[in-house]
């Protein structure tokens, strides 16, 4: 992997080149290519490349969200996929990517930005654009821990061992914030010209993906709280969420600066990550077209890898193919596809989602075809060999939901968790009695936050991977 820190002050210091009109005596004792406060734009630009990056790396020391979905296998070093969380303390660095090196940056950013040259729409959009990125990132952790963290982070001069809250509590008050904040945008008006490396200021794709994650937020609560589930979704749907492939939350790498984490370990040396036998079974089964795009044949057959084995030869196996070799391919961490399977999802428990099931279903099959280049025509002959199943819907989206989000891991995991379908068997050589359903706690939390962090792990039953968010019922 390239030298990340490189990476990050690269993007930490992009367009600090500042003027200054001052003619004060005391500006000389300014030095303008160190300014004391980074301006705010800098700020969310670094916390949009840590989060996408480290939200999407395939990288084993950090979420391992490809092997919590057995969608990836290895050949060698095995123990992620044999769920061994521990010899590289996973759970720490995605804890810290999140907390210290992307919210940390936002919050910072919120405080710098009131200081700065604005027009007032210019300026409430973007602390909306702010306030987005946030709850994107906090979504990310309490669906990835559980109870974290939340209403006492952040304020070192008053706490310094912040309580975890309630992940449930959480979610209320994310969507409360997300509601919020969606009705403060000014849509005509742009947001950050510089620094936004998603949407470059259009407000009305940040809108559309407040109201994603929003729907992403009701359709966990599904089984939890069925009532508030529906009105959540049916008020995201309603509002308007991400609607075509053009409006999906993707982090755009230049290959130079930045570089695809997908790209930076399966081209510099990690030759052990393959498709495993789950996924390439499956799709054999269904005859999907896509499996022609993502992997390559070894003896004019597709052969994935067994999840959890050790030390099987990289070569007697299909391989990730070129499509994820690209050091420009973005991370599309909230896609088009999901949004429609969301929406699928939401029809089949009978919410109003703007369709039926089975329309809603074809649109999420029919986006993925078109995100990965399959042809109408394949994607028609798909369709009609894999129609909508009402009577078994979870395992009909479900499944058509994991392969379509195959290489977006943490979206996927979602689905596993909420769904379960495909089943997931645990590997035999596996580390644990079950297979992941949350991340354990950092191991720094113990030594820095201990008396929190053991409350925390009690509340839950155990600080352990195998045990249920409380969304996850079944």
């Amino acid at each position: 992997m390239k030298n990340i820190l490189k990476t990050s002050l690269a993007i930490l210091f992009i367009g600090l080149g500042l003027t200054s009109c001052q003619s004060d005596i005391t500006s000389l004792n300014e030095d303008p290519k160190h300014p004391s406060t980074l301006p705010s734009q800098n700020l969310l630009a670094t916390a949009l490349f840590q989060s996408s990056y480290y939200m999407d790396t395939p990288n084993v020391g950090f979420n391992n969200y490809r092997f919590f979905t057995q969608q990836w296998a290895e050949t060698e070093y095995p123990d992620e996929t044999q769920y061994n969380l521990v010899t590289r303390n996973q759970p720490r660095n995605h804890f810290n990517r999140m907390y210290v090196y992307s919210l940390n940056n936002i919050k910072q950013a919120k405080i710098n930005l009131p200081n700065e040259i604005n027009t007032n729409d210019e300026k409430v959009n973007k602390l909306a654009t702010l306030e987005i990125e946030e709850i994107f990132i906090w979504e990310n952790l309490v669906d990835t821990f559980g109870d974290i963290p939340y209403s006492e982070a952040f304020k070192s001069n008053e706490i310094l061992t912040p309580k975890y809250d309630d992940a449930k509590t959480i979610y209320l008050d994310l969507i409360k914030r997300i509601n919020e904040v969606v009705a403060t945008i000014k849509p005509a008006s742009k947001g950050y010209k510089s620094g936004d490396l998603v949407y470059s200021g259009d407000m009305t794709k940040w809108m559309k993906f407040a109201n994603s994650i929003k729907l992403r937020l009701a359709m966990n609560l599904a089984d939890e709280d069925p009532v508030l589930s529906k009105a959540t979704a049916e008020s995201a749907i309603a509002a308007g969420v991400i609607s075509s492939e053009a409006e999906a939350y993707k982090f755009a790498y230049d290959g130079n600066t930045f570089s695809n984490p997908v790209f930076d370990n399966l081209e510099t040396g990690r030759n052990d990550f393959i498709p495993s036998e789950l996924a390439v079974n499956t799709m054999s089964s269904l005859s999907d077209p896509r499996m022609e795009v993502w992997f390559t044949k070894v003896n004019g057959v597709y052969k994935g890898g067994v999840f959890g084995k050790l030390n099987d030869p990289y070569t007697d196996y299909s391989q990730l193919s070129t499509y994820f070799r690209s050091s420009t391919k973005a991370s599309n961490l909230l896609s088009y596809a999901e949004v429609a399977f969301l929406k699928a999802e939401a029809a089949a428990r009978e919410y109003s989602a703007g369709g039926t099931a089975v329309t809603l279903y074809n649109t999420a099959i029919t986006a993925s075809m078109n995100e990965n280049g399959v042809s109408t025509s394949n994607t028609v002959a798909y369709l009609a060999a894999h129609p909508y199943n009402a009577a078994n819907w979870k395992q009909s989206i479900g499944t058509q939901a994991w392969i379509a989000l195959f290489n977006k891991g943490f979206a996927s995991w979602n689905f596993t968790r909420r769904l379960d379908n495909p089943t997931l068997v645990n590997p035999p050589t596996s580390n644990l009695p079950s297979v992941p359903y949350r991340m354990p706690y950092s191991d720094q939390e113990y030594v820095l936050n201990g008396a929190n962090v053991n409350a925390a792990a009690t509340k839950i039953g155990g600080d352990k991977a195998t045990i249920k968010l409380f969304w996850d019922k079944n």
